[in-house]
């Protein structure tokens, strides 16, 4: 890689850094409000460490800007999350003395919104850390909003190009100039969060419980303030104003730009936004009324426990109503399948992304067509694009390794010595950033904490390639991309 760019590169992560040292505030004025001292010195120096590699970074000044390459960008995206992950760590290792191992399992989880963690006693757990996992859940999901909507498109990730005009093009859709339209994004991002804040206190939460599940719900992410997750909360109206909170951050942010500047209609149009809530509303009405028959749970709260459940795995947030898997055999195959569906494109969620099973389906309905109508020209099109080759042949490819990608995790799992169901179900849930996986180890009921460091490492491998639409990061193990 050319030396300017590497510069480039090193100051931007420095930015980066310094912007974490500087985040790290928050817990520490948490700490000093709850009057818990005794944790204020490991955000200190966390801080202090992350703030002194920052500016050794930055210490040239800001670099002459290089030409940049697609594959500086691909470096630039894994590097920054896997360099932020490690500083992050730091204040874990020195409050809970976990390993670091652990602490870089749980870290890498918060920013890439999985909410997969190895943490227990959450309900007596430092105000510190608390708000440290939301904030890693709330930083990463508004990091992966901007990856989304401005960087994946132009590299032509999983037939991401669909959505180029409305990340790129701003002229068109959104603002005039891009930095425009991030401000407006973040302040969208801000005031989601706020309102979410306000709807959970109204709702039964504690300010302190509010502001963390609004971070973590908003970027759905999952960590929680108990190890009970919101099955910590009984009132029903919790439940609901979690359940708008997730499919919130589940949405194009993009449009709530573009409903904000006059286009009323932006995401009621959207073919992505309408099939993302028509099968939430399918799957939800029909798991429930299913549990409401096999079950002593009335029609209404069947329907509440299923669609917080269902909500929270299809947006991979993570969180939890009681555990699903003993609702019997139906139940947990059907949260295996949800597990990989996933929110909508530029949205903080993961998974494969609604759209690329709508695009799958558009695609077979023209093959249909053209078996039955061989000489006709038939276009093919999804909310407005063409669907050219290119999009076609980049969303195989994505589609192809992103199962394979769960398939040789869950076997390395296997030859640690895990059991093919948590094998299986967790290489799925770190891929699909989606958090809980099937089975008393790592089921909704459980956690990671017991699980080898080898089978850790592996998971957060996993929800990096998952949360960085996999490409991105494989890209760098392929000897041309080295290659001047």
């Amino acid at each position: 890689m050319p030396l300017p760019a590497l510069r480039f590169i090193a100051f931007i992560i420095g930015v980066f850094l310094i912007t974490l040292s500087l985040s790290m505030v928050v817990p520490m004025a948490t700490l000093i409000l709850y009057s818990r001292s005794d944790d204020l010195g490991a955000f200190l120096w966390s801080s202090l460490i992350a703030l002194c590699a920052g500016l050794v970074l930055v210490a040239r000044g800001v670099p002459e800007a290089p030409q940049i390459r697609a594959r500086d960008m691909y470096f630039l995206t894994t590097a920054s999350w896997i360099v932020v992950c490690a500083f992050a760590a730091l204040p874990m290792v020195l409050i809970r003395h976990i390993s670091y191992t652990d602490a870089f399992f749980e870290t890498m989880s918060g920013i890439t919104t999985t909410g997969s963690t190895v943490l227990t006693g959450l309900d007596s757990a430092s105000p510190g850390l608390l708000i440290w996992r939301s904030m890693l859940h709330w930083l990463g999901g508004i990091g992966f909003i901007g990856m989304a909507v401005a960087v994946l498109p132009l590299l032509r990730v999983g037939g991401m190009r669909l959505f180029q005009t409305e990340s790129s093009d701003w002229s068109d859709k959104v603002t005039p100039r891009s930095h425009v339209a991030a401000k407006m994004i973040l302040a969208v991002y801000l005031g989601l969060t706020a309102v979410g804040t306000l709807a959970l206190w109204a709702a039964g939460m504690t300010p302190f419980e509010a502001i963390n599940h609004a971070m973590s719900l908003i970027s759905t992410g999952g960590f929680s303030t108990s190890d009970a997750s919101l099955g910590h909360w009984t009132q029903p109206a919790v439940h609901w104003v979690a359940v708008v909170i997730m499919i919130l951050g589940s949405l194009p942010f993009t449009l709530y730009v573009a409903t904000l500047r006059g286009h009323r209609r932006a995401l009621i149009k959207d073919h992505q936004v309408r099939g993302f809530l028509g099968f939430l509303a399918f799957v939800s009405v029909t798991v429930g009324t299913w549990l409401c028959w096999h079950s002593d749970l009335s029609w209404w709260d069947a329907l509440r426990i299923v669609a917080i459940n269902v909500t929270s795995v299809v947006t991979t947030t993570g969180i939890a109503v009681g555990d699903y898997t003993l609702w019997g055999s139906f139940a947990v195959l059907l949260f295996f399948y949800l597990t990989f569906v996933g929110g909508c494109s530029g949205s903080t969620a993961g998974g494969l992304k609604i759209f690329r099973f709508q695009v799958a389906a558009s695609l077979l309905v023209s093959s249909l067509k053209q078996l039955i109508h061989p000489r006709a020209t038939i276009s093919k099109k999804y909310n407005g694009h063409p669907i050219d080759e290119d999009i076609v042949r980049s969303l195989l490819t994505f589609s192809f390794f992103f199962f394979i990608t769960i398939a040789v995790i869950a076997l390395l799992l296997t030859l640690i010595g895990l059991d093919w169901t948590t094998a299986l179900s967790g290489a799925a849930t770190a891929v699909c950033n989606v958090g809980p996986g099937l089975g008393n180890l790592i089921g909704p009921a459980g956690n990671f904490a017991s699980l080898p460091d080898a089978a850790k490492w592996l998971l957060t491998i996993g929800m990096l390639l998952g949360r960085l639409e996999i490409l991105t990061v494989l890209v760098l193990i392929a000897p041309a991309f080295w290659r001047f």
